[in-house]
């Protein structure tokens, strides 16, 4: 279902069902969620890298497997939901960068994954990017929070409402790509690298800061970005770093 490989304190999954696009399913699902958990507390793998094998990222859930859902009982229907959410909500709050590598059409769930990554690399010629789920009388509930949160209320509600299937170029003028490149897999550990240069330490804290104060009020903004200052001078990574720089290494 998935390949996990390490190289240079990055880690890299990629989505192992090139013959079905790599479309979700839960055996995959799982798989995922166990392997980010493996490596959630592994101070060896500073980046996480996403992406998928074949001509597709992820082309959202697996037809056999959505047609299967219209006998599902309520309670069940909340069960798939819920470890769908679960994945998401993991990645999204994993505490180091993700950089979701798109090598070709990330569709419905499979845009849902590239969304909640941290940084998004496309490929330019064949990365595609589209919530086709009203079309078949689906809503894009869960996927819909990360869009908005991305996004904005307005831009999402076109992607959402019109099903409509943008291009590469077009995903970076609305700012859901971070980068277009011809190959995405290099230029995320290109870019992975440039991040595992940093301190972990200051990865993980200033990650969770960003997450944190996007849902305080200001004053309460503040007053964390007061506690997190006090926190991060005390830190070994800061005591080191602020010497080298001082010293000019």
């Amino acid at each position: 279902m998935i390949k996990y490989s390490e190289k240079d304190s990055i880690g890299l999954i990629m989505l192992n069902r090139p013959e079905k696009r790599n479309a979700l399913h839960p055996e995959m699902v799982e798989a995922i969620k166990n392997r980010i958990a493996s490596i959630e507390n592994n101070d060896n793998v500073k980046v996480l890298i996403i992406s998928g094998e074949g001509s597709s990222f992820c082309a959202g859930a697996d037809l056999a497997y959505l047609n299967e859902l219209k006998n599902y009982s309520s309670i069940e229907n909340e069960k798939d939901s819920e470890s769908l959410a679960e994945l998401f909500l993991n990645i999204y709050n994993f505490p180091k960068p993700v950089i979701a590598a798109v090598n070709g059409p990330a569709i419905a769930g499979g845009c849902g994954l590239a969304s909640v990554c941290d940084f998004i690399i496309v490929d330019s010629a064949k990365a595609k990017f589209g919530y086709s789920e009203v079309k078949i009388g689906f809503v894009p509930a869960i996927v819909s929070i990360f869009l908005i949160k991305k996004l904005g209320e307005g831009r999402a509600k076109h992607l959402l409402l019109t099903s409509e299937i943008i291009n590469a170029q077009k995903a970076y003028e609305l700012g859901f790509a971070d980068i277009l490149s011809d190959d995405v897999l290099k230029e995320a550990f290109v870019f992975a690298e440039k991040l595992c240069r940093s301190s972990l330490t200051s990865l993980k804290m200033t990650k969770k800061m960003i997450s944190s104060i996007s849902n305080l009020t200001i004053q309460d903004a503040v007053n964390y970005s007061i506690q997190l200052n006090t926190i991060s001078r005390s830190t070994k990574d800061f005591k080191e770093g602020l010497n080298n720089f001082l010293n000019k290494k």
